[in-house]
């Protein structure tokens, strides 16, 4: 069942999104989601199998350009997780529509994401629920 989480659902949230964003600490992610609910801005939805939680979504309204797109605000996909004893159970897709018709309550016409040029894996997931790929890029940086 996909539910629309709650405060009380942070850490849960945060304890499944360090596996996917391993530069972070539990901590911190409890902390930034926990502003991230407040802003009015983002859902998080989360599911659960025998009251347990094995995966979650954040979506967001992005106001500046999205690659891609020609409208604003546009419904995002921030992450997307789910428990690897639980994938291929069709969960990612049904969290994604949830966002998707969250994101369509807030008036959005587009809904769009990103991925990592090297997650092949987050690729195929992308491609086989209907998104289609808008552009490529490489990011650069130095220090000066």
């Amino acid at each position: 069942m996909i539910d629309r989480a709650k405060k009380e659902d942070i850490e849960a949230l945060a304890q499944m999104a360090v596996k996917m964003w391993e530069n972070h600490t539990k901590e911190e992610l409890t902390e930034e989601f926990g502003q991230i609910m407040e802003n009015g801005e983002s859902a998080f939805f989360l599911v659960k199998v025998e009251n347990q939680p094995i995966g979650f979504a954040q979506c967001q309204l992005r106001h500046e350009y999205v690659e891609g797109t020609d409208s604003s605000p546009v419904g995002y996909l921030e992450g997307i997780f789910v428990e690897e004893a639980y994938r291929k159970y069709g969960y990612a897709k049904q969290m994604l529509q949830a966002c998707e018709t969250w994101a369509k309550e807030q008036g959005c016409t587009e809904f769009a994401s990103d991925c990592e040029l090297t997650n092949t894996e987050s690729l195929h997931f992308h491609l086989n629920v209907g998104f289609e790929e808008a552009n490529r890029i490489i990011c650069f940086k130095k220090k000066i």
